[in-house]
């Protein structure tokens, strides 16, 4: 799996080519073709292994402590040269191979929902209105951050991550991520 990150990130998901890894990573051809068949397919397990490896949510007793360690925590993962550098890979190649975005939103969903409960936490302890959409408001932490690693050369360091953290929670304070009906 390692090897096929760094593949990936040096090729993109055109130049991950199911024979060059298993040549780096020393094992058998027919190996790596059974267990994936595909790039997309070696992309969906590697996306579900950094799903499965990320830090567990901070459970703070605090809205905002809470979200800024969701914030710190994507950072750092953005701010990585390898995993910054893989998350970009990642992101496009989602945007032509729908098995790849499948996989990618499979990844988000698990994220986000590991730590909508510090959000749900917060709504009974009466920080929040009644009604807000916890896996907006975690999504809404990470929004500008993805947006400034892919739009930006600005880093992501910790003032990045305290605005994120302040917006959002600001943001679900004032009623902004309440749930529609019927949505």
């Amino acid at each position: 799996m390692r090897t096929a990150g760094d593949l990936l990130t040096e090729s993109g998901l055109d130049g991950l080519d199911l024979a060059e890894v298993a040549r780096r990573a020393e094992v058998g051809k027919t190996t790596v073709y059974r267990r994936w068949g595909t790039p997309a397919g070696l992309v969906a397990d590697l996306l579900t292994q950094m799903a499965e490896e990320s830090l567990p949510r901070a459970d703070t007793g605090s809205l905002d402590a809470d979200l800024r360690a969701n914030a710190d925590l994507v950072c750092r993962t953005l701010a990585d040269p390898r995993q910054g550098s893989l998350f970009k890979a990642v992101i496009a190649a989602a945007a032509t191979d729908p098995r790849t975005a499948d996989a990618l939103h499979g990844f988000y969903r698990t994220r986000v929902e590991e730590w909508a409960p510090c959000v749900r936490e917060a709504v009974a302890r009466g920080e929040l209105p009644e009604g807000t959409d916890a896996q907006e408001v975690i999504r809404a932490v990470s929004a500008p951050l993805y947006y400034r690693l892919l739009t930006t050369a600005a880093p992501l360091d910790d003032a990045a991550a305290a605005r994120a953290a302040a917006a959002a929670a600001a943001a679900a304070r004032a009623g902004a991520y309440i749930a529609a009906a019927g949505s």
